[in-house]
């Protein structure tokens, strides 16, 4: 674990529960829907110790509910779409879920802006709890729900989205100038860029969350390994970045742990649970 960032902290940081958010796709797990038994297990492990496991992902809500349901995340919290839309896990609702906050923007003139800088640029804008309206298929691979091919391009702003995905060859040249335009834009690969709302970030929807639960920041941990983590790994007090993460990402964090193939995001969930057990055990009642 990190190191507590005051001395009037010292004593407090040992004591749970602890906020631990957790990114999915190369920190959890490395392709698809079901994490690892051993990973899921830590999970499982740190629940029962107290501790508030929240899902905090790039992934939209539909991508991210079946993560949470393979780790019996009943009545938790998710941070989707990068910080865009927060969710409350609640079985007997429709769809199991709950929305609790949603920040939209107007894809307009970031569509007109990546149209006419790259006019074969793939777009797909986000329809929480369904899938993605799209100006040409993406791989389903690559976005999760269903996809619905628009007839012209300006219905893609018709409403205004949580999220939009722009996709192709030089794509990220078009961080800055989205950025001018006042949006969160992300990249996620060489030819992957994700546009929220302004000032979002996985950070700022925890936050949100955490201050709900009334867990001390000192008791906030996050695991994650891209791009789309920086924020979220600064937030919490025990920042890790996992072992493949790019090597900006590591010196962010407070700790480096294992691989996603060498279960590394369990490594830490265990030591947490070791650690605040022990401590919890040698503090008179």
């Amino acid at each position: 674990m990190g190191t507590a960032r005051g001395a009037g902290h010292r004593r407090a940081a040992g004591y749970g529960p602890y906020l631990v958010a957790l990114d999915i796709d190369g920190t959890l797990l490395d392709t698809g829907m079901e994490v690892p038994l051993v990973t899921a297990r830590a999970v499982a492990a740190a629940r029962a110790a107290g501790h508030q496991v929240v899902l905090a992902t790039g992934r939209s809500l539909i991508g991210a509910l079946p993560v949470a349901k393979n780790l019996g995340l009943d009545g938790g919290w998710v941070v989707v779409s990068n910080g865009a839309v927060t969710a409350r896990l609640v079985p007997e609702a429709p769809g199991g879920y709950v929305l609790h906050e949603q920040h939209t923007f107007d894809a307009g003139p970031m569509v007109r802006l990546a149209r006419a800088r790259i006019p074969d640029v793939q777009i797909g804008v986000e329809v929480v709890g369904w899938g993605y309206d799209v100006t040409h298929p993406f791989d389903p691979a690559q976005i999760n729900g269903d996809q619905r091919v628009v007839g012209r391009v300006d219905m893609l702003w018709a409403t205004p989205v949580t999220r939009a995905i722009l996709a192709g060859p030089d794509v990220t040249s078009l961080v800055e100038p989205l950025r001018g335009l006042g949006v969160t834009a992300t990249p996620n690969a060489q030819n992957w860029v994700d546009v929220t709302a302004p000032g979002l970030s996985k950070a700022t929807a925890l936050d949100t969350i955490r201050d709900l639960l009334r867990i001390d920041p000192v008791h906030t941990l996050a695991i994650g390994d891209g791009w789309n983590d920086r924020e979220m790994l600064t937030w919490a007090e025990h920042g890790v970045a996992m072992g493949h993460a790019p090597e900006p990402i590591k010196a962010l964090a407070k700790r480096v742990t294992g691989t996603i193939h060498e279960h590394g995001a369990a490594t830490v969930l265990w030591d947490l649970v070791e650690r605040t057990t022990a401590l919890r055990q040698a503090t008179p009642a």
